[in-house]
């Protein structure tokens, strides 16, 4: 295809991808290592610090606290997230702020043209839309690069970058098709970022031991949670304890505080000098949306997987209300739909599954089966997941809430159906965000 025939707008570019490359996962490095070497992403540094984040759950908002605590610094940032809830230009943050249309067109040429130069080379969406990111972050040149590894580790399209640091939060069940249902074999994967001789930060008390038996491997320089750094308390006023510093009386951010000691401990070894008063301010002003985001009497969570589902339940747990708590449930077929029920059925009293579109998708009949083998109550089942929020809309009292969860597509359609609705000022301030999920 010739320059002029590329598309101009980015949801023509969208159409395109996912037209001319059907399959969605296709893991190996070969072929994006090619197209990257033409397009002189290996031959030059990506920005001055580079900090890769891998791990099943706990990668979002890892990304989340770290790009805030370099803002607060007072450093440029280039965060690269996947995927995306309402917009597309989400997986792009460019000092905080979503990549505008016209930065991702131009990353999207540049990989058109050197995956064109000499033999053609065939990229999935994902491929694309990394290449194409890791383009424009690095004509940026910002202070630091924030990469979230999409699937995996070893051999995911954001692997073909050296970072500075690596971050390896936890290690679950997820993806079992393309990584396999056991542990060990999932935790050589996603070790796989680790580089010889630069700093791995791992962010979980309970990874298998194959990550740390890589990394020994490898030659990296393992700074491990419970061993280099430290966090104590719960809540608000916890404490960060590093080799070399400590910070004590922190805010909650709302998010997971092991991936907060994390993502500190990840900006030390990234040469950051932490300030006491920074630091605060940006764990107590971090955002996630769809983690554990409140809209009122509304939960939105995109956790998929049983670790994720195990989290959020505790957090429920936690605050619990005085009405009834209702499950709008939605997931894809090739997630453990059993193990995430298991995990929520304690703190949801009644059940409402929907029907996700597409190929991968469950229907609410298949997720309401599963439920009635669980003992769960199902109120009703969705044609979709808006539809099944109407319906529970209707019937709330001002005690009870509503979880929505089991995939980033059900979060999405329900959190655009409440924005569209005029519903979002509702949103209570603050944020009590839970785990994020892996994709």
């Amino acid at each position: 295809m010739s320059d002029h025939a590329l598309p101009d707008t980015l949801p023509a570019w969208l159409a395109r991808l996912e037209a001319a490359h059907p399959v969605g996962i296709d893991l190996g490095l070969e072929r994006v290592a090619e197209v990257a070497r033409r397009m002189g992403l290996l031959d030059a540094r990506l920005s001055d610090r580079v900090i890769t984040v891998a791990g099943t759950n706990g990668k979002g908002s890892t990304v989340a606290m770290l790009e805030a605590l370099a803002l607060a610094h007072g450093l440029s940032t280039a965060a690269y997230t996947s995927p995306h809830l309402l917009r597309y230009n989400e997986r792009l943050r460019l000092d905080g702020q979503e990549a505008d249309d016209a930065t991702l067109i131009a990353g999207f040429e540049a990989v058109e043209l050197a995956r064109l130069e000499g033999e053609p080379v065939s990229l999935t969406y994902f491929e694309v839309g990394t290449l194409g990111a890791l383009w424009a972050i690095a004509r940026g040149k910002a202070d630091l690069a924030i990469l979230e590894v999409g699937l995996g580790g070893r051999l995911d399209a954001v692997n073909v970058i050296d970072p500075d640091v690596s971050v390896i939060t936890t290690v679950a069940q997820d993806h079992a098709a393309f990584l396999g249902t056991d542990l060990q074999g999932i935790g050589r994967e996603k070790a796989g970022i680790l580089r010889a001789g630069r700093p791995a930060v791992l962010g979980s008390m309970t990874l298998p031991d194959s990550v740390r038996q890589t990394a020994t491997e490898l030659g990296a320089d393992v700074h491990a949670l419970g061993e280099a750094f430290h966090r104590e308390g719960e809540g608000v006023g916890w404490t960060f304890q590093g080799q070399a510093l400590t910070l004590p009386d922190l805010p909650d951010p709302g998010l997971p505080l092991d991936n907060a000691a994390t993502a500190l401990q990840a900006l030390i070894l990234a040469d950051v000098d932490l300030e006491e008063d920074a630091c605060r301010r940006a764990l107590a002003g971090v955002q996630l949306p769809g983690r554990m985001q409140w809209l009122g009497q509304w939960c939105l969570d995109v956790g998929h997987n049983p670790h994720a589902a195990g989290y959020l339940a505790r957090r429920l747990a936690a605050r619990p209300c005085k009405g009834r708590t209702f499950g709008l449930l939605g997931m894809l077929a090739d997630k453990d739909a059993d193990g995430v029920i298991t995990a929520l059925s304690p703190v949801v009293d009644a059940w409402v599954p929907a029907s996700l579109a597409g190929e991968r998708a469950r229907t609410a009949d298949d997720l309401a089966e599963r439920l009635a083998l669980h003992g769960g109550e199902v109120w009703h089942r969705g044609a979709s997941p808006v539809d099944a929020a109407g319906w529970l809309a209707a019937r709330l009292v001002p005690e009870d809430r509503v979880l929505v969860c089991g995939s980033f597509f059900t979060v999405a359609e329900v959190l655009e159906w409440r924005l569209a609705a005029g519903k979002s000022s509702d949103q209570t301030s603050g944020q009590d965000t839970a785990i994020e999920g892996a994709r």
